[in-house]
């Protein structure tokens, strides 16, 4: 008996992700920078007819204080976070997490992780877990942040 997935989020825009994720990866050589992979998907998803923001940012708060910029790959049809990868290796926990990490701060039901990186074409779509308590800190390593802030700039430029 084949086992269905009904219950996966936006499964029909993940589905046409992934084959425009498999177009990209049967067309172009393996062996390329992340961006390159990127860049090519994003076109590709847009004559998919979806909706696609590449490297959208989001801010990210705990609280009041600022913890930084976040970057998603790609933020397709204002729903479903996509990271690309261009590993040789397998795709692993440290990646997962960071997908996950990803689902948290925009509130998306459901992400796509790739990896263009190998022989075939990777991916694995991801769901939040059911707590997501204290994301803000397991998010700390995908962060952009300025080297100093204002105030710190500041500060040098009196003393």
């Amino acid at each position: 008996m084949e086992k269905t997935f009904t219950n996966i989020p936006h499964q029909d825009i993940t589905y046409a992700i992934i084959g425009a994720a498999m177009r990209v990866h049967r067309r172009m050589i393996c062996g390329l920078k992340e961006i390159h992979y990127q860049r090519a998907l994003t076109q590709e998803m847009c004559e998919a007819g979806l909706i696609v923001e590449e490297e959208y940012h989001i801010e990210i708060y705990d609280d009041q204080i600022w913890l930084g910029r976040l970057y998603l790959d790609h933020w397709v049809n204002e729903c479903v976070v996509v990271e690309d990868k261009a590993f040789s290796h397998p795709l692993g926990d440290k990646e997962i997490a960071q997908t996950i990490a990803y689902l948290a701060a925009t509130h998306a039901k459901v992400g796509l992780l790739l990896n263009f990186g190998r022989k075939r074409l990777e991916y694995k779509r991801i769901l939040p877990p059911k707590s997501l308590d204290n994301w803000q800190q397991e998010i700390q390593p995908y962060l952009w942040t300025p080297h100093q802030t204002g105030q710190q700039l500041q500060q040098g430029q009196s003393s």
